[in-house]
């Protein structure tokens, strides 16, 4: 019981180091760095969205150059 409480802090412990690790050096976690990431994200995805009309085109070459085809043929398991 013991051997598992503290192989269980030790995770805990090296998960928080890693975590910590991954904020850059020089970088608080003030607001204004969280709203500015923020931003950024967001204007990364609306750059990337697309529209369904994108969507449908893609479908439609997909099923055009054979590729739904063999997805299927691909995923039909045994």
């Amino acid at each position: 019981m013991k051997t598992s409480i503290i192989a269980l802090a030790l995770a805990a412990s090296a998960f928080t180091g890693i975590a910590h690790a991954a904020v850059p050096a020089g970088e608080s976690a003030d607001k204004s760095s969280i709203v500015q990431s923020a931003a950024t994200y967001a204007s990364r995805n609306s750059a990337m969205a697309k529209t369904r009309a994108d969507v449908r085109q893609e479908l439609v070459q997909a099923q055009n150059d054979g590729q739904l085809a063999n997805l299927r043929v691909l995923y039909r398991g045994s």
